[in-house]
């Protein structure tokens, strides 16, 4: 078996030596061996090869050298002993283009042969070109961009609606009929010709015939996947992030299993939006007193607290209630759903749907339901103000910002990366260093007078950098308005990838911190509305999602 990654890779000259030929596609837990072999700021894909080849492997491995990480791919697996085939891909798909990439297919087949001991047979090369077959006209979600593991595709196309085309660049993979003929320097100059013309790679000098890809009218969504480290596709996302009127989600991955639950986030919180009609608040179709009072829950189980929220059928909240989330989620939950119903004098038969939300949704098994956050702090959000039109949550351990249309649907999200910095929990480390609670840090550096910049945008050097500051002899108040300066700076940042649209809402934990709230005011050169409990913004947004089913 020969594993290859690219799809300009000769697979049909492998099988015309008879041999079997597989997609590497790896997806590493972690990469402990690449880091030993390599530097980090390569392409990510290039180091899940590294990760899993980098031991005893069952087959060769067959590069195209289509960009430097690919190459840095191969001289380490070379040095490491591995057998590894690198063929010069040309990055023209003219004419001099395809002689060039003939040569390098003949010089192939010579090197194989060598290798192999095996010759090429024509026959057996004509033999493994499957038909193409027709495109069925419907409405489907394209994934383009960078190639995508196999269980992220796995996962987009249970969650999505509608069919899922892989459009990425190693599933684009169409080729013509062979010619009849048995002149082995024809065959394959009509094969390096069908090679390069296919859709091309964005590492192709001319990158037009892509246009192809999202001039279809059944295209309804993207979803479009990058590769840390790897910057070609960024230019593409740009460019129809501007111009197509489809809904777009960006998603990047470091091709690890890390980060799972936020990616399952992201795409769930797109799928929600793209098929769910917002449902306008409902007002009861007869008196209250001739009709039997219902009430509904939401629950929020995030990273540092579990929030409930029960209301009634008129929509007013009864109870609510936020407790710390506890090493397990689901007794968490029930606690805080106890301390609602007790608040409320409610007990739990008389609650009618129960709607889960935040990381720990799934694991709560007595919901009827569970909706991402996004989902819900928009809800909750649009309730409280409809001329809200971007809502920063800023939680334990994420930040968000959602925008919204006037009748509350999400219009767009982004979310920060798996950094704690501008989170709840970066807060947590900063008041721990400088002996202070959450309250005290939330309004220290109101009255600063010393303008100090904390540079550092990694919450373990940051807090280095308190240490420094408090051994320099420095002013509580200015580090602790330093501090405040550089969440707002990661926040903000956020806001203007999501497209910046006035009214503001702060939701979550750190909207109570009224320094990091008048630090993002300053940035954004706006006020910020804030809820008079804005925790539970996420949990009410379940609770009236909960009531509309």
């Amino acid at each position: 078996m020969i594993d290859y990654v690219c799809k300009y890779a000769p697979v049909e000259i492998l099988a015309g030596f008879g041999e079997e030929s597989r997609l590497c596609n790896p997806q590493p837990n972690s990469f402990t061996a690449a880091d030993k072999l390599t530097h980090r700021n390569i392409c990510s894909f290039a180091r899940s090869l590294i990760e899993i080849r980098s031991g005893e492997s069952d087959g060769p491995l067959l590069l195209t050298n289509c960009c430097d990480s690919l190459r840095n791919v191969y001289d380490v697996l070379h040095a490491e002993g591995q057998e590894v085939f690198l063929l010069n891909l040309p990055h023209n798909q003219e004419h001099c283009g395809r002689l060039i990439y003939k040569n390098v297919l003949l010089k192939f087949i010579q090197d194989f042969t060598v290798y192999s001991g095996k010759f090429f047979d024509c026959e057996k090369f004509r033999a493994s070109f499957g038909k193409n077959e027709p495109e069925v006209a419907s409405s489907y979600i394209a994934l383009m961009g960078a190639k995508i593991s196999d269980e992220l595709l796995e996962f987009v196309r249970s969650v999505s609606p509608l069919p899922v085309r892989n459009n990425t660049c190693t599933d684009i993979r169409r080729l013509g009929d062979p010619p009849l003929t048995n002149d082995v320097g024809k065959l394959l100059e009509w094969y390096a010709a069908e090679l390069l013309t296919q859709s091309p790679c964005m590492r192709m000098t001319d990158v037009s015939a892509r246009r192809a890809l999202i001039d279809d009218p059944n295209l309804k969504g993207i979803i479009y996947n990058t590769v840390n480290f790897c910057d070609f596709y960024g230019f593409e996302y740009a460019q129809i992030k501007r111009t197509l009127p489809v809904p777009i989600l960006k998603i990047e991955t470091d091709y690890t299993t890390e980060a799972a639950g936020q990616m399952k986030t992201r795409l769930e919180a797109y799928f929600e939006n793209f098929t769910a009609p917002i449902v306008e608040k409902r007002a009861p179709t007869v008196h209250p007193k001739h009709r039997e009072q219902r009430y509904t829950a939401g629950i929020d189980s995030g990273s540092t607290s579990t929030n409930v929220v029960i209301l009634d059928n008129r929509l007013n909240i009864v109870s609510f209630s936020v407790l710390p989330t506890g090493v397990r989620v689901a007794e968490s939950a029930e606690k805080a759903l106890n301390e609602a119903l007790h608040q409320a004098g409610l007990s739990k038969p008389q609650i009618r749907y129960t709607v889960a939300t935040g990381y720990g949704r799934t694991n709560i098994n007595f919901r009827e339901k569970d909706i991402t956050e996004i989902s819900c702090h928009a809800k909750g959000a649009h309730f409280l103000n409809p001329a809200i039109r971007t809502v920063i949550d800023i939680g334990g351990q994420d930040s968000k910002v959602i925008r919204l249309d006037e009748k509350g649907a999400v219009k767009g999200f982004v979310m920060n990366d798996k950094c704690a910095a501008g989170t709840g929990r970066f807060l947590e480390m900063m008041a721990q260093s400088l002996a202070l609670t959450l309250e005290e840090i939330s309004t220290c550096g109101l009255k600063w007078q010393e303008e100090i910049t904390i540079s550092s945008m990694c919450s373990v050097f940051a807090q280095s950098e308190v240490v420094s500051l408090i051994a320099a002899d420095k002013k509580l108040a200015d580090i602790v308005h330093g501090l405040n300066q550089s969440v707002a700076a990661k926040v903000t940042t956020l806001v203007g990838r999501a497209g910046m649209e006035r009214e503001y809402m702060m939701t979550g934990g750190v909207a109570k911190n009224i320094g990091v709230v008048r630090a993002i005011e300053g940035k954004l050169g706006y006020p910020v509305f804030l809820p008079k409990e804005p925790e539970i913004c996420g949990a009410l947004g379940a609770a009236i999602i909960a009531a509309e089913l």
